[in-house]
């Protein structure tokens, strides 16, 4: 017996999943699905320098800032191809940025965001199943969207952004 048949023989069984939902039959069907990620939010107390690290250094494609009062923070993109980075600084004393960033000095994860295909949908489902949302209404997030915020209580210490897809 030679090294090949050796080899034949003690392959491992690949094995793949079908593409029903057979690892998660507990999970009833919703009226919405969720999407994509689509970014990682970092609230950072230095906007120019951390826009620096992210182009300067690390070579990556950065936007401009933009202003949303409506949410109290200045926002820079960082994109990364499969998903974007989003970097927050404050906009103002009432900013939840600043809050945030007068817990944690040097900055840090502040929230993720995944898509949505259908935000109403999702948030009435949502609320059925005692999950708290932190407005009434969606309001217009940074890509021109509706978005909603999750208590983190709700979701396992993370604030999550639904955003409509």
């Amino acid at each position: 017996s030679g090294l090949l048949t050796r080899l034949q023989t003690s392959a491992p069984t690949i094995r793949t999943l079908s593409s029903s939902n057979s690892f998660s039959p507990n999970i009833p069907s919703c009226l919405w699905k969720l999407g994509r990620l689509n970014h990682v939010a970092i609230a950072v107390p230095d906007l120019e320098k951390a826009q620096s690290l992210y182009k300067d250094v690390l070579g990556a494609q950065v936007s401009e800032t933009v202003a949303l009062p409506e949410h109290g923070v200045y926002t820079v993109f960082v994109e990364l191809g499969n998903t974007k980075l989003e970097l927050l600084h404050p906009l103002g004393e009432k900013s939840p940025i600043a809050s945030f960033l007068q817990k944690n000095k040097t900055g840090g994860m502040h929230h993720i965001c995944i898509e949505v295909d259908d935000i109403k949908a999702a948030m009435t489902e949502l609320k059925k199943k005692k999950i708290r949302i932190l407005s009434e209404e969606p309001k217009i997030g940074a890509h021109g969207k509706p978005v909603i915020f999750l208590h983190p209580k709700d979701c396992h210490g993370v604030l999550v952004e639904l955003e409509q897809a």
